[in-house]
């Protein structure tokens, strides 16, 4: 009984997504531009995460350290720092490659090479660079680098200074940054959805209101709730299936020529890889959206002809 009125039910609504093909079309393209927009801010959000990434990667804390320090106190220094749960990496900058790093960096510059090289000396000492699993951290790692912390125990002697107090505005900066960007985009997809769930609904009320006297007529002969709402459910599905379909096949070459233009911009990103790894990710969010959308519009649209 059940899987009979389960198949009239498909049935009725797939012969109702077919007759009506005007309302369809126009429910589908609705639905479209709607998971168009959730894909466009899923893209945006990776360039975005990507771009921040850049951006943090190239902050860090650095510890310099004297001249005179042995290799075992700096070791023994970064084997402290790197057990800290702050902490996502350490790179060592020893004196050679810190003198080496100077001399390319001036390579124009004779007159300072010559100095350089009247000093007779290597001048540099050596330095860890911390990277933070999040700048909101350093804070807390720069307390922990203090001496009063006695993290480094014996080997604090050899540290010459450490330079977070000289970044700190503009870690503050970043962190704001990062805040508020957080904040406005969330807000921004909130009123977009808002604004998508109501195209969607009406569009799919004024597609059921071609129904109303259909509905009416078999609510007069007994059709239940259930038998009448089923293939509004099914054609809604329809909806969301097809929709996904196209938002997905459009962005395949739209990736590709948008990769074209910022190849250089964000070296290192390729929007249409990104997007072909993440394509049934993507697939299954705007068919779920699609389907919930859909489904619950055409539910509250019956709703009203059904005297619930």
């Amino acid at each position: 009984m059940r899987t009979t009125l389960a198949r009239r039910i498909v049935t009725a609504g797939l012969r109702g997504f077919y007759r009506n093909r005007t309302v369809s079309l126009s429910s589908i393209f609705i639905l479209t531009i709607t998971l168009s927009i959730m894909t466009a801010f899923f893209i945006f959000h990776a360039i975005f995460n990507y771009t921040l990434e850049q951006v943090t990667e190239k902050v860090d804390v650095r510890i310099y350290f004297t001249t005179d320090a042995t290799d075992s106190e700096i070791n023994d220094v970064k084997a402290r720092i790197v057990g800290l749960p702050e902490v996502k990496s350490v790179t060592l900058t020893t004196r050679d490659q810190a003198l080496a790093d100077f001399r390319d960096k001036h390579a124009g510059d004779q007159l300072t090479l010559q100095a350089l090289d009247e000093l007779g000396t290597n001048p540099f000492g050596a330095s860890l660079s911390v990277v933070a699993k999040d700048t909101s951290q350093y804070q807390a790692i720069a307390d922990q680098l203090s001496g009063d912390s006695g993290l480094l125990g014996g080997s604090q002697g050899s540290v010459d200074k450490i330079n977070y107090y000289q970044l700190k505005d503009s870690i503050d900066k970043l962190n704001n940054i990062i805040g508020w960007t957080n904040t406005v985009g969330f807000w921004i997809s909130l009123v977009f959805v808002l604004m998508s769930c109501m195209i969607v609904y009406n569009t799919i009320r004024l597609a059921i209101f071609v129904y109303r006297d259909e509905i009416a007529v078999m609510k007069l002969v007994g059709a239940s709730n259930m038998f009448i709402r089923g293939p509004f459910i099914v054609e809604a599905t329809l909806y969301a299936l097809v929709a996904t379909l196209i938002t997905l096949i459009f962005y395949w070459p739209a990736t590709i020529w948008v990769t074209k233009k910022t190849v250089f911009f964000f070296e290192g990103l390729n929007l249409h890889s990104y997007y072909v790894s993440h394509i049934f990710q993507l697939g299954g969010i705007l068919l779920l959206s699609g389907i919930i959308l859909s489904v619950i519009s055409s539910l509250l649209a019956v709703r009203k002809y059904l005297n619930i």
